[in-house]
């Protein structure tokens, strides 16, 4: 595995995944929290997010799957800045896992 990927993903994901769903969780989180956004940044920058930041990620991209692959009689169509299917959930917390959090 070479250094780029060890740093950012697993052998699985699917790349960019996580970084695109990172980059929209920290902009969401500057307008909600800033400090705690700067914190996550830093942590993502330096390559080691913070516990309280993966699970915040771990919680947010699971809530804010946006295409669940139902049809409109099925089930509800959730909006969102960036679309989220429940594969790249599944990505992002493996991801997690894989850097030894708890998710």
């Amino acid at each position: 595995m070479d250094d780029k990927r060890t740093q950012r993903g697993t052998g699985t994901h699917v790349p960019g995944t996580v970084e695109r769903l990172v980059a929209a969780w920290l902009a969401e989180a500057e307008r909600h929290d800033p400090a705690a956004a700067a914190e996550a940044r830093a942590g993502w920058e330096r390559g080691a997010l913070p516990e309280r930041a993966a699970q915040d990620l771990a919680t947010w991209v699971t809530a804010r799957i946006t295409d669940t692959g139902f049809t409109e009689d099925e089930g509800p169509y959730v909006e969102g800045d960036v679309r989220i299917t429940p594969a790249d959930k599944d990505t992002v917390r493996d991801w997690l896992r894989a850097r030894g959090h708890a998710v």
